[in-house]
């Protein structure tokens, strides 16, 4: 399956500053041989892309008098109710107003049941200089939008708060709109304290067992809803959402796997689209097989500059030696080493060397002037001082672990999403060794140990439900111009993605963030934030090839 990842809020950087390890919205692992993978996950499979789009029931928006009831209801909006986690992050919740939107499970038989999906909404504060709405998606797939707006609100302040209502809403399945439930939060903490086994056949049969004991209890507690996640499904709901605002087109802004969201929009509804926003942008016609290797060579990629950045800058206060040629290969010994030497923490939970690996790509979704900071930090203590607080407060804030224990839901909507987009068969044995080897060669570090046997099986092995969807390009034929963000040294998703979505459409505009870390909005570039502003409010594109510093 593809392997996207939420931008998160900041709430995790504002905990380590004030020292109270407290955790915020992230995404799951990456999938493959990666280091530190998702224990129950599976590696990714080769699918053949095809410039055809899966066919769907037609029509699925108001055009259809059954659904008519869904695309003319009336949201009512409400004061928020008291939220724990937003408390402690200081959130005031008078700011914003929470909902619902009701949603058919199946599109193709509206009167059957129906879901209710989570709203929040961020009021424009100059009502009578109102644009519409702004709807936003952080990634995923089974980030929570929610979250995003609620720990999220300074990243909207100025123009874009004065003019928007910005509207945040949980996709089917995840959040706190019928989430899919599987594993209970005792299962969670024992799977992520198990390294895999460095033998291939027994890491392939731990693989397996946990996989079919997953799909089961999936199947078990919310086999219903299984075949009805697909992105596809969500783009639905985002335009009965749309109507139910009372946009006549859909403004939107989409990260990471949100990207994808936003692209099948525009392929469903070209003549509902306004001004869409799509950064950290991922290719939906690329090779699931090729896509996640690229992610993993991309991780690596920023784990070499990290290291040495770490060396060259910062030397009083790192632990990788002297030498930044060597700095990831001394990082990485140490990472591996935990294998046999679990660090300890507060907690009493062991960090291993896969959860350790889980917090080096935690913190590389961020840049040198967020998270690289803290996970330098985190690598000087645990070499320094064998304590793994910092690491554990990175690995809990990817797999969405809070402070009492308790795991989102969104490890469980990340597979059933995943699998409902469209299951990739095994690659053939020639395609398998080609990405062991390129592997072995561009990601060595991350990827040690890593074998055929990896890559035996297709995406979704033994999954109850499997979507016909196939990764194709999307053009969006008739669709306003839309604008594509990426950012050269994104490790999740890699800067050619973003070409590469934004030439497929039929109209669209390739806006460039120079620096590392995923997606570009919130990361305080002033350039970025300024071209933004300037197309969402005015609608002027930016100048094709701009790049942003």
């Amino acid at each position: 399956m593809r392997t996207f990842r939420a931008a998160r809020p900041r709430v995790l950087l504002t905990a380590l500053a004030a020292g109270t390890l407290l955790l915020a919205t992230a995404c799951d692992d990456t999938a493959g041989p990666a280091r530190g993978q998702a224990a129950g996950t599976t590696a990714p499979a080769a699918a053949s892309p095809t410039a055809t789009p899966t066919p769907t029931p037609e029509p699925t928006g108001e055009a259809d008098p059954a659904l008519k009831p869904f695309y003319g209801q009336q949201i009512t909006w409400a004061d928020c109710p008291a939220d724990p986690k937003a408390e402690q992050a200081k959130v005031d919740l008078s700011t914003l107003k929470c909902g619902k939107l009701h949603v058919p499970l199946d599109y193709a038989n509206p009167a059957g049941d129906a879901l209710d999906l989570a709203l929040v909404k961020y009021p424009a504060a100059k009502p009578d200089q109102r644009l519409g709405s702004l709807m936003v998606n952080p990634g995923g797939p089974g980030g929570s939008g929610v979250e995003m707006v609620t720990f999220g609100t300074k990243d909207f302040a100025g123009s874009l708060h004065n003019r928007y209502d910005v509207i945040g809403f949980d996709p089917r399945g995840t959040g706190a709109s019928s989430p899919i439930h599987c594993l209970d939060d005792k299962q969670r903490d024992a799977e992520s304290q198990q390294d895999a086994p460095l033998d291939p056949v027994a890491r392939k049969a731990q693989s397996d067992r946990q996989d079919a004991e997953f799909t089961a209890a999936c199947q078990a507690k919310s086999g219903k809803l299984l075949p009805f996640v697909g992105t596809r499904n969500t783009a639905r709901d985002l335009d009965v959402l749309r109507a139910a605002a009372g946009d006549r087109k859909l403004n939107y802004l989409g990260i990471s796997y949100g990207t994808y969201l936003g692209s099948l929009y525009a392929e469903e509804f070209p003549g509902n689209t306004g001004r869409l926003v799509l950064d950290g942008a991922v290719d939906p016609a690329a090779d699931d097989l090729d896509a996640s290797v690229r992610q993993i060579v991309g991780f690596e990629t920023a784990f070499d500059r990290f290291a040495a950045d770490c060396v060259e800058n910062h030397a009083d206060e790192c632990a990788l030696g002297k030498d930044p040629a060597g700095a990831a290969k001394k990082a990485a010994d140490f990472l591996d080493g935990l294998r046999d030497h679990p660090l300890p923490t507060k907690d009493g939970r062991k960090v291993g060397s896969d959860l350790a690996w889980t917090a080096v790509r935690s913190a590389l979704y961020g840049d040198e002037n967020q998270t690289w900071n803290y996970l330098r930090v985190g690598l000087t203590v645990a070499i320094k001082a064998g304590k793994g607080d910092v690491l554990l407060a990175f690995s809990d804030d990817y797999n969405e672990r809070d402070e009492n224990g308790h795991y989102t839901p969104l490890h469980e909507a990340h597979a059933a999403i995943g699998c409902a987009d469209g299951a990739a068969p095994a690659p053939t044995p020639e395609r398998a060794q080609q990405a062991v080897q390129q592997l072995q060669q561009q990601a060595p570090l991350m990827t040690k140990g890593v074998s055929v046997e990896d890559f035996t099986e297709d995406s979704c092995h033994g999954w109850p439900y499997k979507s016909p969807e196939k990764p194709h390009t999307i053009r969006a034929e008739g669709a306003a111009p839309i604008l594509v963000v990426g950012s050269t040294g994104d490790p999740a998703t890699p800067y050619a993605s973003a070409e590469a979505l934004a030439k497929g459409f039929a109209k669209a505009t390739l806006l460039t963030r120079v620096g590392e870390g995923h997606g570009a909005f919130g990361k305080g570039n002033a350039c970025i934030d300024q071209a933004l502003e300037t197309y969402l409010i005015d609608g002027t594109m930016p100048a094709e090839g701009t790049r942003c510093s």
